[in-house]
């Protein structure tokens, strides 16, 4: 499936409020939501990656052929921005999230090699107060030992049960099926609804 670049916000009211369904991408700056785009893509240039954390200050639209949109979010948590940068962020997020038309699901990657932070846990409680369905990623699941794997997987399906959680790496592909699969459910759900 094509994958392409649509168009970036700096507002949320700006974004088409029809068309294709769509996935938001949230997490943490620095967890890797560019390059499990870019996995899915099959195209390491499409969602542009840094390793300074942070780089992604406005709504980034993707489209996945005519089926859906991807939409990257800043990500929440930079510690190095300043209060009112943070505020500005978090408002982006908070209102694609609240005037999204046709939002179909919701993917929050997490970092697997810490686990859900504070930050990761106040987003899936919004998610599932305003009942946006969602997949949790635990991502750079390569960096973790086969031990402390399965920790944290299994860690991740007591503290939410009803939600799919997927193991992915971008380096080595693991979860890159599953995840679009599990894209694929969502995007069906909303059309069928």
């Amino acid at each position: 499936m094509q994958a392409l670049f649509l168009k970036s916000y700096a507002d949320p009211k700006q974004v088409p409020q029809d068309g294709p369904p769509q996935v938001a991408v949230l997490g943490r700056s620095n967890v890797g939501k560019s390059s499990l785009i870019n996995s899915l893509a099959s195209d390491k240039k499409l969602a542009k990656t840094s390793s300074t954390p942070g780089r992604t200050q406005l709504i980034n639209l993707f489209a996945f052929g005519k089926d859906f949109i991807l939409v990257d979010l800043p990500g929440y948590g930079y510690a190095k921005t300043s209060h009112g940068q943070r505020d500005t962020l978090r408002d982006l997020i908070i209102g694609y999230l609240e005037e999204a038309g046709p939002l179909a699901g919701a993917v929050v990657i997490t970092d697997a090699r810490l686990g859900p932070t504070d930050l990761d846990r106040d987003m899936i409680d919004a998610l599932e107060r305003s009942e946006i369905p969602f997949i949790i990623v635990a991502n750079k699941i390569d960096k973790l030992s086969r031990s402390e794997r399965a920790e944290r997987l299994r860690s991740l399906d007591v503290a939410y049960p009803n939600a799919v959680v997927i193991p992915h790496s971008a380096e080595n592909k693991e979860g890159r099926g599953e995840l679009w699969n599990e894209i694929r459910k969502l995007v069906r759900a909303y059309k069928e609804a």
